[in-house]
């Protein structure tokens, strides 16, 4: 199993980014996705994640509102599209999927299996 995450930036505050994240090497659709970000310095905290439905959603506290994720089925990626971004969501962000399928959407990093490599948003003040 294999995921790219792609998309990052350089953005102004108050701008806007889509991150995707691709995986391969297994039906996907049957999966929860994840997203996490580490800045310089920080340990790797959780930003949303999507149960293998995609009826289900959860947020960190300091995204929610402006970050939305949801999965394209006929892309077969799951996205992460960030609004209203702040200096502080400068960060590597990481998609990463659990081993066990029919997942529910999880905050904590140990419920995933299998992570991308990180792609770098830069918000500017």
């Amino acid at each position: 199993v294999q995921l790219q995450a792609y998309g990052g930036g350089l953005v102004q505050a108050g701008g806007s980014l889509t991150l995707s994240c691709a995986i391969s090497g297994r039906t996907s659709s049957f999966f929860a996705v994840g997203w996490f970000r580490q800045a310089p310095g920080k340990e790797r905290e959780f930003v949303a994640a999507i149960s293998w439905t995609g009826s289900n959603t959860i947020y960190a506290d300091s995204v929610r509102g402006r970050f939305t994720i949801a999965r394209d089925d006929i892309k077969k990626t799951t996205n992460l599209q960030m609004n209203s971004l702040k200096p502080e969501d400068t960060a590597v962000y990481y998609c990463a999927t659990p081993h066990t399928r029919f997942s529910t959407a999880e905050p904590e990093s140990t419920r995933y299996d299998y992570w991308g490599q990180g792609t770098q948003v830069t918000v500017s003040s």
